[in-house]
């Protein structure tokens, strides 16, 4: 497995406008990654999406740091027009193959919003899911780009909600993104969900939490909480709760080859934290 970095890591810097998207492919190269994922590009005043697309595709060849997946969102069941949520992901497709990559991520839906959410779950939104899941990776599948969505955002987090989806798509372009440490938001233990979802991965994101019971007080700045009312927050890889190489071994003992990516959220300064979170998943991958 190759390990990449996600621009969203490095929100502090791009935030504090230190650096930009652009300028994030050098500091990854000198950091050690073996490539770089963006998330939902951000061009400057008067660029398009297109033409920055061509920019960091310019910059990752002239570093020698290849861009491993593009990360965007999206929202079939809320969208006014589902059909043009799906046009606007064509688009997305577009660019995608612009930067090269071969796989991209998408959202699904956060779930159902005010009175439509009245006794609706997982399973009534799962045909309009489907069929915009199933558009998109179809077209991408022109380009040899592999679509996925992520257990990602509460309604859509928990693993046998996200296989539902992929066995409803039933097409083999489609898959998912497994983010080790996001099942923790759904209160869903991360090594038997990355066991029962490891035929689908596609991408991998590692990330760590610290968490504390809910039967206690908050433990303050930084915490949020679970679906079950557990408290959550983020972490350098390795110094959190979330079993990382147990979830890197089952996944490598199910095939996987692909890039693992890290996804960090902690309240550290980020440099730090993404430079010992990388320390420590190369000792973890040595060692599985």
């Amino acid at each position: 497995m190759k390990i990449s970095v996600s621009s969203y890591s490095f929100s502090q810097l791009l935030n504090s406008g230190e650096y930009s998207q652009l300028t994030l492919i050098a500091l990854a190269k000198e950091m050690g990654f073996d490539a770089i994922e963006f998330t939902d590009l951000c061009p400057p005043e008067g660029v398009t999406e297109e033409e920055y697309a061509k920019q960091i595709k310019a910059e990752s060849e002239k570093c020698g740091l290849p861009v491993s997946s593009y990360t965007v969102g999206a929202d079939f069941l809320n969208a006014e027009n589902p059909d043009s949520e799906i046009e606007r992901l064509f688009k997305k497709v577009d660019v995608a193959a612009i930067l090269g990559v071969k796989v991209m991520r998408h959202d699904a839906t956060s779930g159902f919003k005010g009175a439509e959410a009245k006794y609706k779950g997982f399973d009534q939104a799962l045909p309009v899911l489907a069929k915009g899941c199933a558009a998109v990776t179809q077209y991408a599948e022109k380009y040899g780009i592999e679509t996925c969505v992520e257990n990602h955002g509460f309604f859509s987090q928990e693993s046998l909600r996200v296989e539902k989806l992929v066995n409803a798509v039933a097409n083999e372009n489609f898959g998912l993104l497994i983010d080790v440490g996001n099942f923790a938001c759904a209160d869903d233990p991360s090594p038997v969900a990355v066991g029962r979802l490891a035929p689908y991965a596609k991408y991998v994101h590692v990330k760590d939490f610290h968490i504390k019971s809910g039967n206690g007080l908050n433990p303050g700045r930084g915490f949020f909480r679970s679906r079950g009312g557990n408290y959550l927050r983020g972490a350098i890889i390795g110094h959190g709760d979330i079993p990382v190489m147990q979830c890197l071994s089952i996944l490598k003992n199910s095939g996987y080859d692909g890039y693992v990516s890290i996804e960090f959220e902690g309240m550290e300064n980020a440099l730090d934290g993404i430079s010992t979170g990388l320390e420590n998943l190369k000792r973890m991958l040595e060692n599985i």
